[in-house]
């Protein structure tokens, strides 16, 4: 192979995401010439609708906003792989396309950044997130707060919590914002705005199933690619998140229901937990399991559930 052509939505994050790839490409195999190729996808171009209601807005009933046209470009051949953050990638993929590897995992939390400390937000309170799972675990533990639709990447949406009187703060991927540079706790300020950042405990605020993992999807079949993104492949992350997200499978889920997963590999004993919304109103489901074999422990969590 002489170059492979790798394909990323256009925002800093998936740019940084597209980088640390190439990176990790340059490192076991200097010889490989790598193309970058910027996709715009629905979810970036629709920014006037929430982001649950982009595919109802332009028909399309998948669940995959943030990849389909990497997918188009992908089947294609236009690209060889595609760069996702994993989180945003339907549990169930089409028939022509794998993921493939994933790379190390970031911190997977939940962060708050607002004009607030995390512990004074309370009724009235006002919290920007596109997110169904994030706005649910708010309400959930935060009674009386106001969830408020937040849209853009993650330098505007952190300017909109230091400048916008409509957010008293947002909730962004801890991961997003230690690629990108910014602190994860403290204070900073943007333009002498200052903000409070604090990352949630997992156990109580529950991220997204594949939350901080960076995803490598090529074309089923594909072995010439696939033995080249094989080499990328980070067994502890793969491990976690394979059983999260066949948790989700089992519960016919994908990336913008309102489920929590936490998970953590201390050698190769595995702990999951989750936290289940009901649609509309009402109290979530909550379970815990732990194993060795990460295909068991997903079955195991979906069982306790019941």
């Amino acid at each position: 192979m002489k170059t492979l052509k790798l394909g990323t939505r256009g925002s800093a994050l998936a740019l940084k995401q597209a980088e640390m790839t190439e990176a990790a490409l340059a490192l076991a195999f200097p010889g490989l010439e790598v193309e970058r190729v910027i996709i715009k996808t629905t979810g970036d171009r629709r920014t006037d609708v929430a982001l649950n209601e982009v595919a109802k807005a332009e028909g399309i009933w998948d669940k995959g906003v943030f990849i389909k046209e990497l997918e188009v470009a992908l089947e294609a051949g236009e690209i060889d792989v595609a760069v996702h953050s994993l989180k945003d990638l339907p549990t169930v993929l089409e028939e022509p396309f794998q993921l493939r590897s994933v790379l190390k995992r970031a911190p997977v939390a939940d962060a708050w950044i607002g004009k607030i400390p995390w512990s004074e937000v309370g009724k009235g309170s006002r919290v920007g997130t596109s997110s169904v799972r994030r706005e649910k675990q708010v309400k959930f533990l935060k009674p009386g707060a106001k969830v408020v639709d937040l849209r853009g990447n993650v330098p505007t949406r952190i300017e909109k919590a230091a400048m916008d009187v409509d957010y008293d703060g947002i909730i962004l991927a801890e991961a997003g914002l230690n690629r990108l540079g910014y602190p994860t706790e403290g204070m900073f300020e943007i333009e002498r705005h200052p903000l409070f950042v604090e990352c949630l405990a997992e156990k109580s605020f529950f991220p997204a199933a594949g939350q901080g993992a960076v995803g490598l999807e090529i074309r089923s079949g594909d072995e010439e690619v696939g033995v080249v993104i094989d080499a990328l492949n980070h067994g502890d992350t793969w491990n976690q998140v394979f059983a999260e997200r066949e948790f989700l499978r089992l519960l016919d889920a994908g990336c913008s229901t309102p489920i929590g997963v936490w998970s953590t590999l201390e050698g190769e004993h595995l702990e999951m937990g989750a936290r289940v919304f009901p649609e509309g109103n009402g109290m979530p489901r909550k379970a815990t399991a732990s194993g060795v074999v990460p295909m068991e422990v997903a079955h195991q969590l979906f069982e306790n559930l019941k």
